[in-house]
């Protein structure tokens, strides 16, 4: 599949035992979702916040999930979701690879330009550099794409295959920054979260 579009949310909008903090509703899906648990005992100069910050709505302390979005149309790597399907494909398989991090102020951390596209090319598809793999055995499940237009009561008509990793992973702002700076996506701020399902006819069975 080809890697189609990263963008990230802030706040978790799944919910695991290493993210369980609840923010909130929010606001039109902003300021709600989950927080990762250690977010809450950060050191001072983890959340020291950098003279230059590209990412607009979100600052070290602030858990964030991230979406790496693959299709199974031939399209490249561009803006938003619709750059995964193109005239001849327009009902694609979709499959989300997501990871929770959060955001700190430390160039220890994980540097989200090694977790980014920047042209590679494997097999003739579009790919990330790398995906974590350090964060536990991703959950998968079948549903939708998400953001705060969808609800229970709304659903997205896209279907997805979803890969959730379990744990939280801290990573640094600076980097983030860097990529928001400039990337083919045209990323360059937070998005806002769905609400998380829990109808139980929209929930996938548990195997």
């Amino acid at each position: 599949m080809n890697l189609c579009n990263i963008h990230f949310h802030v706040n978790a909008e799944h919910k695991a035992k290493d993210f369980s903090i609840y923010a909130g509703d929010g606001a039109h899906g902003h300021g709600g979702g989950y927080q990762c648990n250690d977010s809450r005992s950060l050191t001072r100069e983890e959340l020291r916040r950098p003279t230059r910050n590209n990412c607009a709505g979100v600052q070290p302390g602030d858990t964030i999930e991230v979406h790496w979005v693959y299709s199974s149309c031939d399209v490249k790597p561009g803006e938003r979701l619709g750059s995964c399907l193109s005239e001849s494909c327009g009902n694609p398989n979709l499959r989300v690879e997501a990871q929770i991090f959060i955001v700190v102020d430390d160039s220890a951390a994980i540097n989200f330009n090694e977790l980014s596209y920047g042209g590679n090319i494997v097999n003739g598809l579009h790919q990330a550099k790398a995906l974590p793999t350090n964060t536990g055995k991703p959950v998968e499940f079948l549903g939708s794409t998400t953001g705060p237009k969808y609800t229970d009561q709304q659903c997205s008509p896209l279907q997805v295959t979803w890969s959730v990793r379990p744990q939280c992973a801290k990573i640094d702002i600076n980097s983030l920054s860097e990529w928001c700076k400039d990337n083919v996506f045209k990323e360059d701020h937070a998005h806002g979260v769905r609400k998380l399902v829990t109808s139980p006819e929209l929930l996938s069975e548990i195997e």
